[in-house]
């Protein structure tokens, strides 16, 4: 069986869900792992018996490895992504693919220069959960998908985060940092989006941390924590998209609900691989869908997987959290802003293919 060699760049949390993952895919091997806090390397390299510990430009400079992952903060994905692309690497990111949409251009522009792939989580959609939801529309369960809505509805991240000051500057708050999630998913169930609108608030300017590492340090807040969007599809359907970090009391609303010509769909969290499908046809109850699809577990590293079977079997639509996707949904989270702010839709400048489905017997 052909592998592909692995790196990964950034050792903070995440990572362990990826090392702990990545040795259970058929075509992937995990050589090296590097932080620029070269301890935080070699410690994860003894906890997950990985070859070898390097700093960034070690790995980058190693020849053995054909792909890196890239796990450090938002505001360094761009940088790092092209430093991997111009070493000659294939790269995969952590959401969101880059802050800005003219970063997330120029990591698209360098890797088609250098003939290189780019990938970029989340991979939840190729779970168990959404996948089977992908099936049920695709086999006409619920007719035609006319209609959706989407909600990640909180109370803000400063009530349990040991560091939360970013979710509430300039590239934060919940589109980008939850937004990827609900985005992706609607776009593997729905196809690509042709135009956004919406409204974006500050219910709270001020927030207090409530975590025992700062507790009652404040936050200015800069960026809105409640955004209410609407999404055109190219297919016809039309979404509701609420993202928040204002709901103090909680909600009883769904995930995620697709509305069909003949029924209608409940989609599991898609920030889960797994969670309960629910279909209700026209008269009938909700009932519960055994799940068609493995990957129901936490399976973080699958769209490398899936990468890294293209690349070897040549087969490009077997890439399906691709770099397209990614800068497709993040220009989207910036479209919510700026049709906020301009008062009008934003159209959408880019466009991707909607991801082909795995067949239920899939392994990566």
């Amino acid at each position: 069986m052909s592998k592909k060699k692995v790196g990964i760049i950034g050792c903070g949390n995440i990572s362990a869900a990826y090392m702990k993952n990545i040795p259970n895919f058929e075509h992937l091997e995990l050589l090296a792992c590097a932080d620029i806090d070269l301890g935080r390397a070699k410690a994860r390299a003894e906890e997950f018996n990985i070859p070898h510990a390097y700093s960034v430009q070690e790995l980058l400079n190693d020849p053995n490895i054909d792909i890196v992952i890239n796990l450090t903060i938002p505001a360094a994905h761009a940088e790092v992504c092209i430093q991997v692309l111009e070493a000659g690497k294939h790269v995969y990111v952590e959401k969101p693919l880059a802050v800005t949409r003219e970063e997330g251009l120029r990591i698209l522009e360098v890797a088609r220069r250098q003939g290189l792939s780019v990938g970029s989580a989340p991979d939840t959609f190729l779970g168990g959960g959404i996948q089977t939801c992908v099936k049920l529309i695709n086999d006409g369960w619920i007719g035609t998908p006319i209609a959706a809505t989407a909600f990640m509805m909180g109370k803000g991240h400063e009530h349990w985060h040991p560091d939360p000051e970013f979710y509430y500057a300039k590239g934060g708050g919940p589109m980008f940092d939850m937004g990827p999630y609900y985005l992706t998913a609607l776009v593997a169930l729905l196809g690509p989006i042709r135009r956004v609108t919406g409204s974006t608030g500050i219910s709270f300017p001020e927030r207090t941390i409530k975590s025992e590492k700062k507790r009652g340090q404040k936050i200015t807040v800069e960026t809105p924590t409640h955004i209410a969007g609407v999404l055109d599809f190219h297919s016809g359907a039309i979404a509701t998209l609420v993202t928040s970090f204002d709901i103090m009391g909680g909600t009883q609303l769904p995930n995620i609900e697709i509305y069909g010509s003949h029924g209608s769909l409940r989609v599991p969290d898609p920030n889960t691989f797994g969670g309960q499908v629910m279909i209700r046809k026209n008269g009938s109850d909700w009932e519960p869908i055994p799940l068609s699809h493995g990957y129901k577990e936490n399976s973080r590293g699958l769209g490398v997987a899936a990468m890294a079977q293209a690349l070897i079997s040549g087969e490009s639509e077997a890439h399906r959290a691709n770099g397209e996707l990614a800068y497709h949904v993040l220009e989207a989270m910036h479209g919510f802003h700026d049709a906020a702010s301009e008062g009008k839709h934003y159209v959408m400048q880019s466009s991707c293919e909607r991801p082909a489905p795995l067949s239920p017997d899939t392994v990566l």
